[in-house]
């Protein structure tokens, strides 16, 4: 088909996430057919650096040998197999390899589907913990600021960003929110209400989509030694930070930090299929045994648990985080792109260049000297980013943040690319 009939079949019939339909209606949008290691291919031919990943989860790069292999191969044994009363395979090897890289304690993994799904898994989780331990008034939450965890009912209610979610604000349940990077207000919260907390959630080290806000140094294990104080769960967010995103396998090694709990998806399978995780600790995964009818059991689970297409990709792509000393590259090379991104800082339209590893939010604003932002109706980190096309490179906004996301195996020259598109249109802007 051509581009043009692949375009309208799209808008005759497709509503896309995140996306402004009317603005999406009335433009001619990128139709990719192909892809090669870092690049992606449109219909018309034209190559793009794949700059965000995919959305923050393409960690090897596209069409990668190791990986389609393993898929092929495990397509010639079985594509799916529930595990509500079975075991599989793949799952199994997967779960194992699992647990010799997550923090020390996690001990039990729950496979689910996506980002979001882990999360809500982890609420329901830290929920009837306390609920199966004789606290049931252990049931509130406490989240972050600026934070997000998805877009299910319970993500949303401890994430709670108006602008994605302020119509869903009557369904959410009751949280209580700390300020961002701010340990005495989470003290207060604690102090407070601490006998009613059944858990805090926390994005360790980078907050995501609140802008790439990167919190300080001691931060994530103060908020561990609280939990701690005040006897409730911790829940590490790991869908964006981890596999090598920030320079470690997971962000809380940066802090030594073992939650209680934790969530991981996006990079789990090398950005292949969708799969998710959510780890326990044993003493967690304890307070659920008993027989069926003591009501203990976790009622939950998703179609596609454990897939096994889906847990074959992830085998392969932990095998090439070893063959290629993947997370060391990432330590190493995002030393260099910090090094690219310097010249950014003076331009003056951009407020704020932060960074952790692979994770870069650029903020552009009309006047670095007055910190006067750009009028929202401008959407001028959507501007730049179309524009940015132009030079072969696909990045994704978040507001008026560019963000710079790309696979983990991208090479240097390849990063110099993206952050010299980035700095020739923000200093292109009148």
């Amino acid at each position: 088909m051509t581009t043009n009939e692949l375009r309208q079949l799209d808008k005759d019939h497709i509503w896309h996430p995140f996306t402004p339909m009317k603005l999406w209606l009335e433009s001619d949008p990128l139709v990719i057919t192909a892809a090669d290691a870092m690049h992606l291919i449109d219909s018309d031919g034209n190559r793009y650096l794949d700059g965000v990943s995919s959305l923050w989860c393409n960690v090897h790069g596209h069409r990668v040998p190791e990986i389609d292999a393993a898929i092929r191969s495990q397509l010639d044994k079985v594509a799916h197999s529930t595990m509500l009363g079975l075991a599989n395979e793949p799952a199994s090897i997967l779960a194992g390899r699992l647990m010799k890289i997550v923090p020390n304690g996690l001990t039990k993994v729950f496979f689910s589907d996506s980002g979001a799904t882990s999360t809500e898994i982890a609420f329901k989780m830290a929920a009837q913990y306390w609920f199966n331990v004789g606290q049931p008034q252990k049931c509130e939450f406490v989240g972050f600021s600026d934070a997000y965890h998805g877009d299910t009912v319970g993500a949303m209610s401890i994430g709670r960003m108006p602008a994605f979610h302020q119509p869903y604000f009557p369904l959410l349940f009751k949280v209580h929110f700390a300020k961002n990077n701010q340990i005495d207000s989470l003290r207060q919260i604690l102090k407070e209400h601490g006998s009613r907390i059944a858990a805090i959630c926390i994005e360790p080290v980078v907050q995501g989509a609140g802008g790439m806000l990167i919190q300080p140094p001691g931060f994530l294990r103060e908020v561990r030694k609280l939990a701690d104080e005040y006897q409730v769960l911790l829940i590490a967010d790991e869908v964006a930070t981890g596999f090598g995103r920030t320079g470690r396998m997971f962000a809380c090694e940066h802090e030594q930090v073992s939650p209680d709990l934790m969530c991981a998806a996006k990079g789990i399978t090398g950005g292949y299929l969708p799969l998710a995780a959510t780890f326990a600790t044993q003493k967690i995964f304890d307070a659920f045994l008993g027989q069926p009818w003591e009501g203990k059991t976790f009622y939950h689970g998703h179609t596609y648990t454990g897939n096994p297409l889906a847990c074959a990709a992830a085998i392969a792509s932990l095998d090439l985080f070893e063959k290629n000393d993947l997370v060391r590259q990432v330590q190493i090379k995002s030393e260099k792109l910090a090094a690219m991104l310097e010249p950014l800082k003076n331009l003056k339209h951009v407020l704020d260049v932060r960074q952790k590893g692979f994770m870069v939010g650029i903020e552009v604003c009309e006047n670095r000297s007055s910190r006067r932002l750009f009028d929202p109706k401008l959407r001028m980190g959507a501007q730049i980013c179309q524009r940015i096309r132009k030079h072969g490179v696909i990045l994704r906004p978040l507001g008026d943040v560019i963000v710079i996301m790309p696979p983990l195996a991208i090479g240097l020259e390849d990063l110099q690319k993206i952050v010299t598109a980035i700095k020739t249109e923000v200093a292109a802007i009148s």
